[in-house]
């Protein structure tokens, strides 16, 4: 009899998800086709107000949106970067070499002077950040400043700015340092116990978690190999970030994670990616709207349309350029942690959202700087000091300190709700389904919040919060955050299914 009855709920349920899947369908349906109707409006009305749109070849004779000067530069470029990518860029202008060459060399020095003393961690930091900050207070530095003399090899700089990729070189050297100071202590990695739950390591490849936190041998901690590790072609300009560990391991034994087949299909769906950030920037100019300052004129709906479509423009941005130079490195034998395993509509809450958009990142940052912080112990303290290193790795810059700030003051109150949410289990149907419920609003809160953060940053800078909350403190702009907020709701309770989805299929 019981039997009998747990079928009768379990069908029950199975149709009231489906039910529920089929609402929300419609829903995000209905969703997306207002927000590209008025995308497209807004974009055709307002086109002559804009900067940054040049003449398209999509659609002629419709404009471009190539505004943002960071797509913009690896657009153009992208045929001679196709070309000869076996050519590394740098040499180009030969003479900043000398700089990079300088400091990467004092790095080394000060690594295998200091790697075994307890205050190594200090060392290895003060240097690291004292150029980061005086490359961008100098701009790259100048051979005049050395007497003038040598002022005559600032003609010969070229337009490279070596300052701003050197940022990705100042991770490389903080992980040589760290790595190369671990390599001399046991190693507390448990590999066997990895492997039995690896299902990666289980079919007889190794996984990247394998390759970063294997100890190799002090051996390959040569000036040769640590200048390869710096200055890797593929990922020299943009990343992905990978460790030393992990590259000196592939030298010698290349990785055999993705075959041949999936390396081009990898390529393949890298240009369906390019052809849909064609279409989207000769079909919607959301960014030109950002940086021609036209935002301030809008409705407070066409704020949150033309903000939405400023984050997808971002990760498709990021997502492309990427992936672009890991695909070259898998094809010279190198894995590099992916970017942006999940696309940005499928992140409900902060945490997932960082861990998957500049996911190398986000484990560089676990490996040198959230562990040996104190990790997990020391969370709410530790977010700070993460994000504002961030932001001043990106640049030094107002907007962007306000952009971690903000983000940190949204992540406290994230982390105590989901603490509170795993010590508190939620029992019987209903109370089930409130805890889902509530789960789904918390989520649509946060994808605001986190909508918020990078319009500040990104967009409006920290003067003009103060003018979004009070467009959306009006009548208006009431009923469009709590459209806002139903939107969001729903998109969280979509990703619940997909989620759940996925845990059915394995």
């Amino acid at each position: 009899m019981n039997n009998n009855n747990n079928n009768s709920k379990g069908k029950l349920k199975q149709k009231q998800n489906k039910v529920e899947l089929f609402l929300l369908i419609l829903y995000a349906i209905g969703f997306y086709a207002f927000c590209i109707r008025r995308s497209l409006h807004l974009s055709r009305h307002h086109f002559p107000k804009l900067y940054g749109l040049r003449s398209g070849w999509l659609f002629s004779p419709r404009l471009n949106d190539v505004s943002d000067a960071q797509w913009r530069n690896f657009r153009a470029n992208l045929p001679l970067l196709t070309l000869v990518f076996g050519v590394f860029t740098m040499l180009a202008n030969i003479s900043s070499i000398v700089f990079i060459f300088l400091i990467a060399s004092a790095n080394f020095l000060l690594v295998k002077i200091f790697a075994k003393a307890k205050y190594f961690p200090l060392v290895l930091w003060t240097f690291n950040l004292f150029f980061l900050f005086c490359n961008r207070v100098y701009q790259g530095y100048s051979f005049s400043k050395f007497g003038q003399r040598w002022a005559y090899l600032d003609n010969f700089r070229g337009t490279f700015r070596w300052h701003i990729c050197f940022n990705f070189v100042v991770l490389r050297m903080i992980s040589f340092g760290y790595d190369y100071h671990w390599a001399h202590q046991d190693s507390c990695f448990d590999q066997e116990k990895h492997i039995q739950r690896c299902h990666v390591c289980k079919s007889g490849k190794i996984c990247y978690q394998i390759l970063q936190e294997r100890n190799v041998h002090t051996n390959n901690f040569t000036f040769t190999i640590y200048l390869s590790y710096l200055v890797y072609a593929p990922i020299y300009i943009s990343g992905p970030i990978i460790s030393f560990n992990a590259f000196a391991s592939q030298l010698d034994v290349p990785q055999n994670y993705y075959s041949v087949k999936e390396v081009t299909w990898y390529g393949l769906r890298w240009v369906f990616g390019l052809s849909l950030m064609e279409l989207m920037t000769h079909l919607f100019y959301f960014n030109a709207f950002a940086v021609s300052g036209s935002w301030k004129m809008l409705s407070p709906m066409d704020i949150f349309i033309i903000g939405y479509g400023v984050i997808n423009f971002m990760w498709l941005k990021f997502f492309l350029i990427w992936r672009y130079f890991r695909f070259w490195s898998l094809i010279a034998g190198i894995e590099a942690p992916e970017n942006m395993p999940k696309c940005v509509n499928n992140c409900h809450n902060l945490e997932s959202f960082w861990k998957s958009w500049h996911a190398s990142f986000n484990k560089w940052i676990v490996r040198y700087m959230y562990i040996p912080l104190g990790g997990s112990r020391r969370k709410l303290l530790n977010i700070w000091v993460i994000f504002t290193f961030v932001a001043i790795w990106h640049d030094l810059e107002w907007k962007l300190l306000s952009w971690a700030w903000l983000t940190c003051l949204f992540f406290v109150p994230e982390m105590l709700v989901k603490s509170a949410a795993n010590a508190l289990q939620a029992e019987g149907a209903l109370g089930g389904f409130i805890f889902h419920e509530l789960r789904a609003a918390a989520g649509a809160i946060t994808i605001t919040c986190l909508m918020v953060a990078n319009l500040v940053g990104y967009v409006i800078g920290p003067s003009g919060i103060n003018w979004l909350i009070s467009q959306f403190l009006r009548k208006e702009g009431l009923s469009v955050l709590g459209f806002m907020l139903l939107s969001f709701y729903v998109g969280t309770k979509l990703m619940f299914q997909i989620s759940d989805a996925k845990q059915r299929m394995q």
